[in-house]
């Protein structure tokens, strides 16, 4: 972590990267009638992980980057129902749903260590 000089070198930002590639692959399987409901909510929800990684890398504080990873936390939370809901409603089988949520698990088992290592940094100031 502390040499990686962009969030693109950030683990926890690529395996959200990862889930948000799959999500994307999986907008095909949803009928024309989610356009304006789920999708967009399931999409929005996708690329939030990732983009609050992105954004809370550059804050300097300790508080600012953990804000930032903990709405990505609750975005992932929000895409493990979204991964649920697709299943439940049979716009998912079993193994999309279950290779969906690999990668939501994956993202947030490493977002999670992510957390934890920026807590423990000692290099990284505290708010005042």
């Amino acid at each position: 972590m502390a040499n990686s000089k962009t969030f693109r070198e950030v683990r926890a930002w690529q395996t959200a990267h990862e889930f948000v590639l799959a999500f994307y692959k999986t907008k095909s399987m949803f009928p024309d009638d989610e356009k304006f409901a789920l999708i967009p909510q399931f999409q929005r929800a996708a690329v939030s992980i990732a983009a609050n990684i992105a954004e809370g890398y550059r804050k300097l504080s300790k508080a600012d980057k953990l804000r930032f990873f903990n709405i990505a936390q609750g975005s992932l939370e929000e895409c493990r129902y979204y991964i649920i809901l697709s299943h439940d409603v049979g716009y998912y089988s079993d193994a999309t749903a279950n290779e969906m949520w690999a990668k939501i698990e994956a993202a947030s088992v490493v977002l999670n260590a992510y957390c934890q290592a920026i807590k423990g940094n000692k290099g990284i100031m505290d708010e005042e």
